[in-house]
């Protein structure tokens, strides 16, 4: 059933990955010891007492690894990614530049952590609030995801009921903000492809696949993360779903070549000189970003027409 049609009513959370296989189960153990670690390391820098007294309470897997239909297909070029949740005491340690970067880079490098992993980080008043106004990111989290670490008395909250008119309000305003972000930057690169300044043509189409996704979790989750990654993104939003898979297909080397290409656009098209794409490159992009915003605006719609038929509008 989509997301924002789904019951409130919440088990409670598991707290153990035996249906996972030993080596996923090891690589999960290795990347909490990671976290733990560099966030002691981070914090014992600390000036002030909130981040000085800093604590991680909770420490959630949460996506396919949790509801157990991961695929792990590296051959292919489809692996499913590690997502876990960190809640933390205050809102000052949510900063990732400051605090996780340090971690994300060891566990990027590992060579015994063999899949990717996602790590968005907020406070526990931060989850409690999203939770008691029902949103369906967390509902989801609170009622699929496996808490692989704890502190005791920092209870989650229990989800409130969130209408689906409140919910179909909501997404609509998304859908029409974020899906016209996208068509804007996709009209500037097509413009900056025309008059050859391929660099600027690059970062736009990422940040067309970048408005694309957070377009779709807003519809679907009411949530997106504080992330620039497109493949966290891309990973977030194909998990939930896998329609929009055949927008940027792995089969191919030269497919993953050309998304690799445009996540390095971000940073790299604006500040490298070693940056290079050409046109051809860019034209398969652009027509992939095409893809991406077509099926964007037809799920989204069809979530739209659903909540609004809920809501008896």
């Amino acid at each position: 059933m989509p997301i924002g049609l789904r019951s409130q009513k919440i088990p409670l959370m598991k707290s153990d990955v035996d249906h996972l296989p030993a080596v996923q189960q090891g690589e999960l153990e290795r990347v909490q010891r990671v976290l733990m670690e560099e966030f002691a390391e981070a914090i014992a820098k600390a000036t002030t007492p909130s981040r000085k007294n800093g604590k991680i309470l909770k420490i959630i897997l949460f996506g396919s690894y949790a509801r157990n239909d991961w695929v792990d297909e590296p051959e292919n070029g489809y692996q499913s990614d590690f997502d876990l949740l960190v809640i933390v005491n205050h809102d000052d340690l949510t900063d990732i530049a400051h605090y996780w970067y340090v971690a994300e880079d060891r566990i990027l490098r590992d060579g015994d952590i063999a899949r990717p992993v996602n790590v968005i980080v907020h406070s526990l008043d931060e989850v409690n609030q999203a939770l008691k106004r029902g949103e369906y990111f967390w509902v989801d989290i609170a009622r699929d995801g496996i808490i692989l670490y704890e502190l005791p008395c920092h209870p989650l909250a229990t989800p409130m009921p969130f209408t689906a008119g409140d919910a179909y309000q909501m997404a609509s305003a998304y859908f029409e903000e974020w899906l016209g972000k996208t068509k804007d930057a996709i009209d500037i690169a097509e413009f900056c492809i025309s008059t050859q300044k391929l660099k600027d043509a690059a970062f736009n189409l990422h940040q067309a696949t970048e408005r694309a996704y957070i377009c779709f979790l807003l519809v679907r989750t009411l949530y997106f993360p504080r992330s620039h990654n497109i493949k966290f993104l891309r990973s977030l939003a194909e998990d939930s779903e896998p329609r929009l898979i055949e927008a940027w297909p792995r089969d191919r080397r030269v497919d993953r070549r050309r998304f690799q290409l445009l996540k390095r656009a971000y940073v790299e098209a604006r500040y490298s000189t070693a940056y290079e794409i050409d046109v051809e490159e860019l034209g398969a992009i652009l027509a992939s970003v095409r893809r991406l915003r077509d099926i964007v605006s037809e799920v989204s719609a069809e979530q739209l027409v659903q909540l609004r038929q809920a809501a008896g509008l």
